[in-house]
């Protein structure tokens, strides 16, 4: 049991320093935005961040309302 905790451990921490090993080799480097609105194959899409998608969808009807209550 001990055996493969520590086997598991291990893999973890390889895993962990792979994905670390770009900023650990150059300096002010970082990991990229993780945020669906940086994926530009996402926006190519027209797919966006669901509470961006929200607060625009919010917007719209908030607009449309006052648009029907107050026709010019």
């Amino acid at each position: 049991m001990l055996k493969l905790a520590l086997i598991t451990l291990g893999i973890v921490a390889l895993s962990v320093l792979f994905l670390c090993i770009k900023m650990l080799l150059k300096p002010g480097s970082k990991f990229g935005s993780t945020h669906i609105g940086g994926s530009k194959a996402m926006r190519e899409r027209g797919i966006h961040c669901v509470q961006s998608m929200d607060a625009l969808e919010r917007r719209e009807k908030e607009h449309a309302e006052e648009r029907k209550n107050n026709p010019s």
